[in-house]
């Protein structure tokens, strides 16, 4: 009896294996595929006026295309940080589920960013169970964007899920501009995501 529970398992977990590979190829040729059309260098000509971009980053992923858009509009940076550090663990991961489940988010650390003197708001985050990381559920309850062009975007493995939907949503009084996200890829793609970052904010 033992040795048969002890074949299944192996079984499930072969099983999962294989699938995890599948999901990675295809994820892979995905990135591939999206990120080749933008091979080519676009120069930035976009005027957003007096920009701030704000953002939650937990591996830095959000930074890095956060930053990037700063760099490019000449904006300003506000980083949403917690009161408590996140790790991960797979009670974190259970944590993020309740939260989400019961729609209380965490506390946030230091000042709101005063965003009366931008025209320009870009907010980000990454992509958690499906929706946006909890810290930016705790922003967006906190700020009114009446009067400001609010542009999100969001990084992810492989699926935004209904980060744009749940965005739209929650941010108050904020008319939404073109959403983007990003996937989070490899060091090979570095100049096709910053290509792509231009091409966006050249069609906002």
């Amino acid at each position: 009896m033992v040795k048969k529970i002890l074949i299944f398992l192996l079984v499930l977990a072969a099983i999962g294996g294989v699938c995890a590979l599948v999901h990675q190829l295809k994820v892979a040729y995905k990135n591939k595929k999206e990120l080749a059309a933008f091979a080519q260098a676009e120069t930035y000509t976009a005027n957003l006026g007096k920009v701030l971009v704000v953002y939650y980053s937990w591996t830095g992923h959000t930074q890095d295309i956060a930053e990037q858009i700063a760099a490019l509009t000449k904006g300003d940076t506000y980083r949403i940080q917690t009161q408590e550090e996140f790790k991960s663990s797979p009670a974190f991961y259970a944590r993020i589920k309740k939260e989400l489940g019961n729609k209380i988010y965490p506390p946030l650390e230091g000042a709101l960013p005063d965003i009366s003197q931008y025209d320009t708001v870009f907010v980000g985050g990454p992509v958690w169970w499906y929706t946006m990381a909890t810290p930016l559920y705790s922003f967006l309850g906190q700020v009114d964007f009446k009067g400001k062009k609010v542009i999100p975007f969001s990084t992810q493995g492989s699926n935004p899920g209904t980060f744009l939907e749940d965005f739209t949503a929650s941010a108050q009084n904020a008319p939404v501009g073109t959403y983007a996200n990003f996937n989070n890829v490899g060091e090979q793609y570095k100049q096709a995501v910053h290509n792509k970052i231009v091409h966006w904010l050249n069609n906002l």
